[in-house]
């Protein structure tokens, strides 16, 4: 799938791609780069949380008399959608404990993730597309160190997810890292529903496919520019809580032509979500409230959470209305 949905779908790519200044490459004028993040000060952030409104896609989950949450999010966003509204604290502040796919200010993760990352070794690419990958990085103003010793298709991955910077979107306003920030604050049990293994399976290249064409395929998007608009809709119809769009994506995304786009589509929603859905269960009947936030890709359709919850006997109820900007 060229990794065209990593901001909704895979936490670790803005992992990868959330750091300071990933920006930039120092052959880059500072007037051709997109801004860097810049972390709002202590009174800012208090502010953006007084004046937040509610964005994304909230559930109420009830079994066993008591309830618990599933709010869809983005690994990239602006700064102004940082902030949570007022349904969405609530709901947090009435759990236990804040369920995420991974938990990225965990200390022991973050040394787990290094690791994984280190451990693994992608093919070498044809020297022509090893330069279209570090003219695609210079273009984008991305620090070569940034992409070092990654594997082809986590570069590929990582500057899709940096994608939008010109437009204001960043994996450093991703909306799970402020939910964690939150619960790590208010002293709440915070657990990780996945592995970093797991999340870099979910990127092994498809033995069905050589790297060198899906890592081609993939800069095809990023250099004739299609990817950019792709992921501002996406993060947009989050902005907007439009469910019914969002839920309709692969009927726009332009993103399963072919059998191993649909394949890298399974890898990285259906295939996971089970799992998901069982792990948010077992933390409900163990008798805790669970805040659990994961990309909104995996809330829509059949085999979206809340309909697997739903089957495992959770009432589940959408807490809010589509709203358009």
């Amino acid at each position: 799938m060229r990794a065209r949905v990593a901001a909704l779908g895979l936490l670790l790519l803005a992992a990868l791609a959330s750091v300071p200044a990933a920006a930039q490459a120092p052959a880059q004028t500072a007037a051709a780069c997109p801004p860097s993040a810049q972390m709002p000060s202590h009174d800012a952030m208090q502010a953006g949380l007084r004046s937040a409104r509610d964005r994304g896609f909230l559930w109420r989950l009830t079994k066993d008399d008591r309830s618990s949450y599933l709010y869809g999010t983005v690994h990239v966003a602006k700064l102004a959608w940082m902030f949570p509204g007022p349904q969405t604290m609530r709901s947090l502040a009435a759990s236990d404990t804040v369920a995420l796919e991974l938990d990225l200010l965990d200390p022991a993760l973050q040394r787990r993730m290094a690791d994984a990352i280190a451990a693994r070794h992608g093919p070498e690419l044809p020297p022509a597309l090893e330069q279209r990958l570090q003219r695609q990085a210079q273009a984008d103003c991305i620090a070569p160190e940034l992409l070092a010793g990654l594997t082809p298709m986590l570069q590929l991955a990582t500057l899709n997810s940096l994608a939008g910077r010109r437009d204001g979107l960043d994996p450093a306003y991703g909306i799970d890292l402020v939910i964690a920030g939150l619960a790590h604050g208010a002293k709440k049990t915070v657990v990780s529903l996945e592995t970093p293994e797991l999340q870099l399976d979910t990127l092994t290249e498809d033995p069905e496919t050589p790297i060198a064409a899906l890592v081609e395929s993939g800069l095809d998007e990023l250099e004739s520019g299609r990817a950019r608009p792709l992921l501002n809709k996406l993060v947009r119809l989050w902005a907007e809580s439009d469910e019914a769009e969002l839920g309709r994506y692969e009927r726009w995304c332009d993103c399963l032509k072919t059998e191993a786009d649909r394949r890298a589509m399974r890898r990285m929603l259906d295939d996971r979500n089970p799992a998901l859905a069982a792990s948010i269960d077992a933390l409900h009947t163990g008798g805790t409230s669970v805040f659990a936030a994961i990309g909104s890709l995996h809330m829509f359709g059949p085999q979206g959470l809340p309909a697997l919850l739903a089957q495992r006997g959770y009432r589940v109820e959408r807490i809010g209305a589509v709203r358009k900007e």
